[in-house]
């Protein structure tokens, strides 16, 4: 899955506290800022593992402020690990 979130998700360790709830959960893939304010992620691996990062996505780490999530269906990459980017 790609998703973008929008809202107040950069300087509050959005991207560092998503790769950490990925690797606990076994999925694979990146997360980076994007130039516009939002944050990028693309998640893959088992089902279940892409549906909790997800479900983590809409809330985020407790300074962040997320109010809106745009997911996409894709193909995976076969990305090994998680990384931030």
């Amino acid at each position: 899955m790609r998703v973008h979130v929008r809202g107040r998700v950069q300087g509050v360790w959005y991207r560092q506290s998503c790769a950490e709830q990925a690797r606990a959960r076994g999925a694979a893939g990146w997360v980076r800022n994007l130039p516009d304010g939002r944050v990028e992620a693309w998640i893959e691996g088992p089902r279940e593992a892409v549906e909790a990062v997800l479900a983590w996505c809409r809330t985020g780490p407790p300074a962040a402020r997320v109010t809106g999530l745009e997911i996409a269906d894709v193909t995976p990459c076969g990305a090994g690990r998680f990384e931030v980017r």
